[in-house]
């Protein structure tokens, strides 16, 4: 496998997912990994701060740490890509911003994702897209006063998400540069959501080095480990390495069985050695 001076991170939201949450953090350690990324960890746009203090405590007792968290992207399991673009839960969303920037202060993490959000059937895109920028530039504000960056994805799967292509996602991010020198926001690679929609990768990654600010793996078909899967990942990843990309690998696939047995890709050497590293990637 390429990318010697690529820093690997467990998704712990989708991996280890055998265990309860607050556990998984520990999981990841024992399986050699010292850095970690999750979707928004809990139910609620802003749960209750106990619920909080028991994360951090968790990700702290692990001695891990995390470098990626998402927004509050609504029901996941329902089917809710983001609520970015939704005009009826912008101050919801607004609020969960301050309490990510809050983590963000506690862990270092300064990599946040963005889910923008699905169509809604009876507003119109124009207005979904007014209200995106609007709370991007909202959420770039916050985490700029920590130093962090705003990620943007582009999504597969059948749920009415309009960003599918890489160009779909660098173009909300050249909106917010134009129209607000909005500049602390990156594209987040998901190389599996790229194949599968049908993107040129390969290309992708040549056009949108310099605007990737975090990468993300799973094989497809399938979204298993890598090697399961019909995906060039060592060409894809070596390539990024060839550009310069210096950020996190986030492991964020579907393990084919056990989660601890699903690393065998990667030497257990290659898994930590990054948790005292800045995050130079993160755009």
């Amino acid at each position: 496998m390429p990318g010697h001076e690529l820093r690997y991170d467990v998704n712990c939201s989708i991996l280890f997912t055998e265990l309860p949450l607050l556990e998984r953090p520990a999981a990841a350690r024992a399986a050699g990994f010292d850095a970690v990324e999750f979707w928004w960890p809990f139910a609620e746009a802003v749960p209750p701060a106990s619920q909080v203090e028991a994360f951090l405590a968790a990700l702290s007792d692990a001695d891990v740490q995390l470098v990626g968290l998402n927004f509050f992207a609504g029901d996941m399991p329902g089917g809710d890509r983001g609520v970015v673009s939704w005009p009826t839960r912008s101050a919801e969303f607004r609020e969960n911003v301050e309490l990510v920037a809050m983590i963000g202060a506690a862990t270092g993490c300064r990599s946040f994702n963005a889910l923008y959000g699905n169509r809604i059937p009876d507003i119109h895109p124009g207005t979904q897209e007014e209200t995106a920028v609007a709370n991007l530039a909202f959420a770039a504000s916050a985490v700029a006063r920590i130093g962090g960056t705003v990620l943007v994805e582009a999504v597969s799967g059948p749920q009415p998400y309009p960003l599918r292509t890489a160009t779909d996602a660098v173009a909300v991010l050249d909106q917010l540069l134009v129209e607000r020198d909005i500049r602390n926001l990156a594209f987040l690679a998901d190389l599996y959501h790229l194949t599968v929609n049908g993107d040129d990768v390969p290309k992708v990654l040549t056009e949108y080095a310099d605007r990737i600010g975090h990468v993300q793996i799973a094989d497809a078909p399938g979204r298993h480990q890598p090697g399961t899967g019909e995906i060039d990942l060592d060409g894809q990843l070596g390539q990024l390495e060839r550009a310069g990309y210096r950020g996190w690998v986030g492991l964020e696939y579907l393990p084919s069985g056990p989660s601890a047995e699903s690393f065998d890709w990667l030497p257990r050497h290659r898994r930590g050695g990054g948790a005292d590293q800045t995050n130079e990637g993160d755009g």
